[in-house]
């Protein structure tokens, strides 16, 4: 792909544009809770974008291209049924706990639900999952500067993780949440207008229907069995595996997004942070998957829509988006259209590090190695933890080299962390019943159900490394079977080892168990500002889509 000057210009410009946030944010860090939480102070705009955009980058911009053009339209079960109630779920029942216990993170609030076993448990998987999932936003930026730019692969991942660690390290979790913000904007005016114009090239949605095999032009015919849909699953695992333990388990317990609601200003601002951000996230498939179906669409037609052969031999679907740029976009629109996509594998590798920065000073270091420091001691460990996580993050992003889709790798690792994490969460909240040890002793299940699962099955010709009993369809049925089952271990285990013991007593559980919390009576009278009728108008949205594109 040929650059001019302005394109060249027009990226420089935006890394010394996020540079600049960094340095203007230094100044007002001076103290950990600063620079890991933003001294809760982020007004309720911010935080809603934030809350999409932390979702919103590679794994979603490259990543969902790759699976529409992989799947079809059922990719956007990862939005319909796969975000918005989960995340309605968010706003409207669980925010109250997080934000009103004073949580400064997930794993905190386990240590107030339950123990300090169970908090560090999840902190040291929480931690690994992060830096993987900043890996692999490293690994997709530096794919996409070899291939597009002609930069060497090596180069292109320091380069990248260089500036982030800068902006993050002068202006901590601030810095990441504003250029968040900004990646939202960018990805939406660098990419909508590449969208209309393959759209228009593809001959509209008639051309699609024409020139794309039918069974990737539904959301809910032929998923009866795995053989009838291309994404080889069959409802059972797309409703439960996707739509209630991913989608609740990523939404609800991931650190990651949650961590956006819980440094807004009020307990009204973090319930509506989630909800608001359903009505972007509804019309992101326009943005990120429908680029992937219009290719196929493509090659259809013409010539030179083919997609590479990655290193493993297979259809490199990740090159989805690239392709498009580079036959689609003149020089000048070109510069914003790979912007867009730094912006958003930037984005989304400082969101993961400061989520992981945040986990490790808080729950692990605080906690085990140094309890009463001074708020400026935390903010120094905060500031070499980012660096330490930057770092691990180059080493995880040449893991993801093997796999064809980088959606696939992430949903694998979400069903081995946030799968029965959610279990965990779920009996938490709404069983007061529940044990300290029940919680520890049914993580541990989750986790070695999914290592098990894993190790015994081959999809795509990944996993099987215990013994090599069963075959899935793709890589995304693994990760959806694997979800649901470590999901249901979490959940039996941690009933039994309950049942056993003896609960925390209830004074001690008032403000983290639904059954023993005052219930929030919004003094909103205006439905749009009440996070309830809020949700209830989305949700019926979604499913008049999931009607009309049955």
């Amino acid at each position: 792909m040929h650059l001019e000057l302005i394109d060249y210009g027009i990226i420089a410009l935006y890394f010394l544009f996020v540079l600049g946030i960094g340095l203007m944010l230094k100044k007002k860090i001076k103290t950990g809770n600063d620079f890991l939480m933003s001294n809760r102070n982020i007004p309720l705009w911010i935080t809603s974008l934030a809350f999409i955009s932390a979702n919103l980058g590679a794994q979603e911009v490259l990543g969902m291209a790759a699976n529409g053009a992989k799947y079809g339209l059922y990719t956007v079960h990862f939005y319909w049924l796969g975000a918005t109630l989960a995340m309605i779920f968010l706003g409207v029942f669980m925010m109250p706990f997080y934000y009103g216990s004073k949580a400064r993170s997930v794993p905190e609030y386990l240590k107030l639900r339950f123990d300090e076993k169970t908090r560090t448990f999840n902190a040291l998987t929480f931690a690994g999952m992060t830096v993987f999932s900043s890996g692999v936003s490293l690994y997709a930026l530096a794919m996409l500067m070899q291939v597009m730019l002609g930069w060497d692969f090596d180069f292109s991942i320091w380069l990248a993780a260089g500036i982030v660690l800068v902006y993050i390290f002068l202006g901590g979790l601030t810095s990441a949440v504003y250029n968040e913000v900004l990646q939202f904007f960018l990805i939406v005016l660098g990419i909508a207008p590449l969208v209309y114009i393959a759209l228009h090239k593809a001959g509209g949605w008639e051309g699609i229907i024409q020139h794309v095999d039918d069974a990737k032009l539904h959301v809910w015919k032929g998923l009866s069995s795995p053989e009838k849909n291309p994404m080889g699953v069959d409802a059972v695992s797309m409703v439960f595996g996707l739509g209630f333990v991913l989608a609740f388990g990523y939404w609800c317990t991931d650190f990651l997004v949650v961590q956006r609601a819980m440094i807004s200003r009020n307990l009204n601002e973090a319930r509506r942070t989630p909800v608001i951000a359903t009505i972007p996230k509804v019309f992101m498939p326009l943005i990120v998957i429908l680029p992937g179906i219009v290719l196929l669409a493509l090659q259809q037609q013409f010539d030179g829509f083919q997609l590479p052969i990655n290193a493993s031999g297979q259809t490199d679907y990740n090159m989805v988006l690239p392709l498009l740029l580079k036959k689609f976009y003149p020089n000048g629109l070109l510069g914003v259209g790979i912007t867009a996509l730094i912006a958003s594998f930037m984005s989304g590798m400082a969101g993961n590090v400061t989520a992981f920065n945040t986990v490790w000073t808080f729950d692990i270091y605080q906690t085990h190695i140094r309890k009463n420091a001074s708020e400026k001691h935390y903010l120094y460990v905060g500031k070499i933890t980012t660096v330490a996580g930057i770092l691990i993050s180059v080493a995880t992003a040449y893991v993801a080299r093997g796999y064809n889709s980088i959606m696939d790798l992430l949903q694998l690792v979400f069903s081995f962390v946030n799968a029965p994490l959610f279990a965990t969460f779920f009996l938490g909240m709404f069983w007061k019943r529940t044990t300290g040890n029940g919680a520890f002793w049914g993580l541990m299940a989750g986790t070695l159900t999914a290592a098990f699962v894993h190790g015994v099955s081959v999809a795509e010709g990944k996993g099987g490394w215990i013994y090599h009993y069963t075959d899935f369809y793709s890589g995304t049925s693994q990760a959806f079977t694997i979800a649901y089952l470590s999901f249901l271990a979490c959940l039996v285990v941690t009933i039994v080892v309950s049942l056993f013991g003896k609960p925390k007593p209830d004074q001690e559980l008032t403000g983290l168990v639904y059954s023993l919390t005052e219930r929030i009576k919004d003094p909103e009278q205006r439905w749009y500002k009440n996070p309830l009728w809020l949700g209830v108008a989305v949700l019926v949205f979604t499913i008049a889509l999931n009607i009309i594109f049955f």
